[in-house]
């Protein structure tokens, strides 16, 4: 895959915060609001299995001077189909992408036995071997009904997998107390691939809001992320009534806050 140079203030768009655009428009949505790295998602915009549109996507968002920051599956760990990660990768290499998001399991760590983890930790083994052999990282999704769910279950996941082809995204969850949000944050720190950047309001239901109503808090985050990480990628997702029009204002509050630590998220994510 091309590299790409660094620059400042960059941040990036995950692709299924608009399922209702195309590939097209949310290349163009990501260009106008200066966000420089797209996660597509394989579930609307590059369905797995499509490498015609893949490959496509990838080219759309190079000629467009992005870059790709990594294919979003919906692969989940220990599951019913194993061999469809072949599949899933396969997709990843033809979009370009230099890492692919998976989910550890299909249940939360409270519900958890002892089967379910012995199945997810060998399958997450599994299946890095067979990215590392094409220059994909395999990062686990940081979410709710899954084995990467909160502070505690994310220190025994990292302990437990411990392969050099793993990492973790990273987002608050609104199940999760601020303190118990900064302690997942700290835990998954030297396992981070990517982070992506939403504010909400938990509920029920969970209110999206705009991003500069939580920025006293991504500044938080992000002063424990970027002087040690200063190539995270971080990914806007999701936007306040999922309207397109907000973004411009979520993008404005993201490029403040990168600003002051004044680097991009992006080299890592580029390769």
């Amino acid at each position: 895959m091309p590299s790409q140079e660094r620059s400042l203030n960059s941040g990036g768009l995950v692709s299924v915060s608009f399922r209702q655009l195309s590939p097209a428009a949310v290349v163009a949505l990501a260009k106008v609001n200066n966000l420089a790295l797209i996660e597509w998602g394989g579930d609307i915009h590059v369905p797995l299995g499509d490498l015609v549109t893949a490959r496509k996507t990838g080219e759309l968002t190079r000629n467009a001077g992005l870059g790709v920051a990594a294919y979003g599956s919906y692969y989940r760990l220990g599951g019913a189909e194993p061999n469809g990660f072949e599949s899933v990768l396969e997709t990843a290499v033809a979009l370009g992408a230099p890492t692919i998001r998976v989910w550890a399991g299909n249940i939360g760590s409270e519900a958890a036995d002892e089967a379910a983890w012995k199945s997810v930790r060998d399958d997450a083994h599994r299946i890095a071997g067979l990215a590392a052999k094409e220059r994909v990282n395999v990062a686990l999704e940081f979410h709710g009904g899954t084995l990467n769910d909160t502070p505690g279950s994310a220190r025994r996941l990292w302990q437990e997998l411990d392969h050099p082809n793993l990492r973790s995204l990273w987002q608050p969850l609104p199940t999760l107390t601020s303190r118990e949000q900064d302690e997942s944050l700290s835990v998954i720190l030297p396992h981070l691939s990517h982070i992506h950047v939403f504010h909400w309001i938990p509920g029920p239901p969970v209110e999206r809001r705009p991003l500069a109503e939580g920025a006293a808090d991504w500044a938080r985050w992000l002063g424990v992320i970027m002087p040690g990480f200063p190539a995270t990628p971080a990914l806007l997702e999701f936007v306040a009534a999922d309207d397109p029009d907000n973004l411009p204002a979520d993008a404005t509050t993201l490029h403040r806050l990168l600003g002051a630590f004044q680097v991009a998220p992006l080299s890592r994510a580029v390769s």
